[in-house]
């Protein structure tokens, strides 16, 4: 029996996951623990994080690796996403919660990312051998990956993020004109098709989005359709038909609505929208939803799961 843990500080979040696994079963989750986080708030215009911002995960990174006795610091795989990572205080954040905490925070390369949520989601699926893409839509990035094998072929991160999309042309999360709107949807249609290297879906392929921004868009659409699918999936027309609706009211309302969260609610429409733009200019008219992402791969890839077989068990 082995175990793993992982320590996920996003920017809405610190999460704790142990799992353990033996070779021809099923992951078996041991302890989790959830710390509520709201990183962008303290955010100033350069991505600078405030003295409250560090105070929040010096505390949340304590909470979360006290919350379970048995567990030693050092045994965790403590990693922080973009909001700490592209931070040009990054080093000060790392360097101030090792000192409080004894827990030092790595920063994974966008393109590690795209990997390990491959890794992960090919894992999920099952399905060796075949074409896939898996599309992950982040706070501060994007990422996108493809191949054949348990490894992908082609990763690519894209500063084309939820949070930064929200910062940067919608404050407040709130649009003021279908101008405005039109806008963002050509900026980001334009930075997808000029980036290089940015994977088109082949005939027959399994497109997988692997992100709570999907996970949401899909319950939205689902709700809207009133008819639940056996698979959660986002389709393309669904999502087109929801975007003027989360563009229509105020991130309160929006956290009323099915499947949004109070604490997504501001960057939900900046989600869509880049869902929107990454569906089009990938090809995609329908992506199967993934629980699984770049947390998971980590989790795998320390317990030696690659290349094995494994059950479909969530540990979120």
């Amino acid at each position: 029996m082995r175990q793993a843990s992982v320590l996920d500080v996003g920017c809405h979040s610190a999460f704790l996951t142990v799992v353990r696994w033996r070779p021809g079963a099923e992951l078996e989750p041991v302890f989790s623990h959830k710390v509520r986080l709201r990183l962008h708030e303290t955010l100033d215009r350069q991505g600078r994080l405030g003295r409250a911002g560090v105070k929040s995960v010096q505390r949340a990174v304590a909470e979360a690796i006290g919350a379970d006795a048995r567990l030693r610091p050092r045994e965790v795989f403590a990693f922080a996403t973009s909001v700490i990572r592209d931070a040009p205080n990054r080093d000060e954040v790392i360097a101030r919660v090792a000192l409080s905490t004894g827990t030092w925070l790595r920063v994974l390369p966008g393109e590690e990312e795209a990997r390990l949520a491959y890794v992960a989601a090919r894992q999920w699926a099952g399905c060796a051998g075949e074409p896939l893409l898996v599309l992950d839509i982040g706070g501060g990035t994007m990422e996108i990956a493809a191949g054949t094998g348990d490894q992908p072929r082609v990763v690519r991160s894209l500063p084309l993020g939820a949070r930064t999309i929200t910062r940067n042309w919608l404050p407040g999360g709130t649009v003021t004109s279908t101008r405005s709107l039109a806008e963002i949807r050509q900026h980001l249609r334009r930075s997808l098709s000029q980036a290089p290297g940015v994977p088109k879906a082949e005939w027959g392929e399994r497109v997988l989005g692997c992100s709570k921004t999907f996970e949401q868009l899909a319950r939205l659409t689902n709700a809207q359709r009133g008819k639940p699918r056996r698979r959660p999936r986002l389709t393309l027309p669904e999502l087109r038909a929801v975007i003027p609706l989360l563009a229509s009211v105020n991130p309160e309302c929006r956290a009323a609505l099915a499947g949004i969260s109070r604490h997504r609610a501001e960057q939900s429409l900046a989600g869509a929208l880049v869902a929107e733009s990454l569906l089009e200019v990938c090809g995609v008219e329908s992506v199967e939803i993934c629980p699984w992402s770049t947390r998971e791969g980590l989790l795998l890839e320390h317990l030696g799961v690659i290349g094995s077989p494994v059950h479909h068990r969530r540990t979120s």
